[in-house]
């Protein structure tokens, strides 16, 4: 694993971006595992800034979302493809038949997880995935529990994200309680992982997940068994380690 140290926020940004770009210019056609929240909105502003300076092109691009809200239309202003269309997908030149996000309104969601897992072996895996932790230790929506899920499934939302969430809705009870989210298998597989956090309150898992036991209880801490993880964080989320 590999520990980068950024000053702020913005320096974090700055410096993901670097790393999603150069993952772009050695291959344009790449596989990149993306995700939502408030920690990646800053390197996605940084991308688009590139883009409208002809720094980086998306034309060959593929981007995998990790998670949908279960039930929500890709409309909806708090669905994660809005979101992605919204900080990114829409400020550059990435086709839309290479953006894809979990349907969250399939009638049978069993076959529309397996129908995802098959879409990403079809792309020929992830070329790098982009992570946020949460402060359970999820990673996408993988939650914690007895054991870490494979594949794409839906999973019920712990009530520490619930709450988390909150603050994107007017209403707790508009929180959704499940989503659909990437298992553990294609992001492990991903041929480079990505991490941001940023904020003192994500200090304490920083160091459970990346310096304590690897257990599907810190869903994030099976991190430390892939071959090549980059962990990017500001002085405040780096703090404990």
């Amino acid at each position: 694993m590999k520990i980068i140290l950024a000053e702020n926020y913005l320096e974090m940004s700055r410096k993901a971006a670097d790393i999603l770009c150069a993952q772009i210019t050695l291959k344009p056609s790449s596989v990149l595992g993306l995700a939502t929240g408030s920690t990646p909105i800053g390197a996605y502003q940084e991308l688009v800034s590139r883009y409208q300076e002809n720094k980086v092109s998306f034309s060959r691009i593929r981007a995998v979302n990790l998670d949908e809200y279960q039930g929500l239309s890709p409309d909806d202003q708090q669905s994660y493809a809005y979101f992605m269309r919204r900080h990114l997908f829409d400020f550059v030149n990435i086709l839309p038949e290479n953006c894809h996000i979990p349907n969250p309104q399939a009638q049978d969601v069993k076959e529309e997880c397996l129908r995802y897992d098959r879409l990403i072996d079809s792309l020929g895996g992830i070329d790098l995935q982009l992570l946020g932790l949460g402060r359970n230790g999820h990673i996408g929506f993988n939650e914690p529990g007895e054991t870490f899920m494979k594949g794409t499934h839906c999973v019920a939302l712990s009530q520490s994200t619930i709450e988390a969430n909150r603050r994107f809705f007017s209403d707790k009870e508009e929180v959704p309680r499940q989503a659909l989210t990437v298992g553990m298998a294609p992001i492990m597989q991903a041929r480079q992982v990505l991490l941001l956090v940023s904020g003192k309150d994500k200090a304490p898992m920083v160091k459970e997940a990346f310096f304590g036991p690897v257990t599907p209880w810190v869903p994030a801490s099976i991190l430390q068994l892939h071959k090549d993880v980059i962990l990017l964080g500001d002085q405040a989320a780096l703090s404990e380690i």
